[in-house]
């Protein structure tokens, strides 16, 4: 029997309840993906924001017979995990969950965490990009940014896509520091470089894969400019390949895109990385494959509402 449950919509009837549970995300095109998914393969389930930092109140929801699973983001991917029952390998080593399943082992039932963040990278690239080999196989990658999703873009680009080796490029050299050593530690730091000077990136061999985990902004102080003077530099080097930015709030088109596309590399938007994690989260929680679920209807409901201008 439907269950009714409050929203931020108001008052929602459905079989079970999943939750993306973080704190700010009212800007969040999660709830329309995964509801889009929910109504074209005929399960009454619903998605809905858990806005809030209010980690038992979350916990308690875990625990309703009703729950399906749940997405998690910041601040609370490193909190949850103590929480959980089991982890996948690819969330102990990158050391974040995003994602939330259900499974019943031994008769007992488990909430197991996983990171769908790293997938949504991987298959954002091989998605959109249709010669791997001549764009990005077997090249150095690049990554711009410090904080938890620069990890992620390390780990697939290491595991998945046939990275030699990657620049890390950032303001803030302590951010890199940080993130070289924890890659290190976890087990996916080897040929990590970072590189600080657009003097020192003239002498590097271009990358094939970049991707970009910054906030889109004009560089001002002289680390932002130093920095962006790194990715410009790359950018312009003879090797074209195809880069993701991550940033699609409050803008889907940003500088850094706007300059790759200028100097001939593929632009790959955040939103295909958005999308790609939340199919494979849809696919822990309801036990379908990828052919299985409605990815292109998906894809024209995100872009049916950046073009609204919310996003755009």
């Amino acid at each position: 029997m439907p269950l009714m449950t409050d929203t931020p919509n108001g008052v929602v009837e459905a079989d079970k309840f999943g939750h993306l549970f973080g704190y700010p995300i009212k800007h969040s095109l999660s709830p329309l993906m995964h509801n889009t998914i929910f109504q074209n393969i005929g399960l009454n389930w619903h998605y809905s924001l858990l806005e809030s930092l209010d980690m038992s109140q979350f916990l308690k929801l875990t625990k309703d017979p009703n729950f399906y699973g749940s997405a998690v983001t910041m601040p609370h991917k490193l909190a949850i995990l103590p929480h959980l029952d089991s982890l996948t390998p690819s969330c102990r080593e990158v050391g974040a969950c995003n994602t939330i399943y259900l499974r019943t082992i031994a008769g007992v039932r488990t909430l197991i965490g996983t990171n769908t963040d790293v997938i949504g990278v991987r298959d954002a690239f091989y998605a959109n990009v249709s010669d791997p080999d001549s764009t990005f196989h077997d090249r150095p990658a690049m990554v711009i940014g410090g904080g938890g999703a620069a990890r992620s873009a390390v780990y697939a680009l290491k595991k998945w896509m046939r990275a030699t080796r990657i620049y890390i490029v950032n303001r803030d050299d302590v951010e890199v520091a940080a993130v070289i050593k924890e890659c290190e530690v976890r087990g996916f730091g080897e040929g990590l470089l970072h590189v600080r000077t657009p003097e020192e990136a003239e002498g590097l061999e271009g990358p094939g894969a970049i991707v970009a985990c910054v906030p889109n902004f004009p560089p001002k102080t002289a680390e932002e400019v130093r920095a962006r003077g790194v990715i410009e530099v790359m950018l312009a080097k003879e090797h074209k390949g195809a880069i993701l930015e991550m940033c699609y709030h409050p803008v889907v088109w940003t500088e850094i895109a706007e300059a790759s596309q200028r100097e001939g590399w593929k632009v790959i938007i955040g939103t295909e990385a958005m999308i790609y994690q939340g199919i494979e989260q849809a696919k822990l929680w309801t036990g379908l494959n990828t052919e299985e679920l409605p990815v292109d209807k998906v894809h024209k409901a995100i872009a049916d509402e950046l073009a609204k201008g919310q996003h755009a």
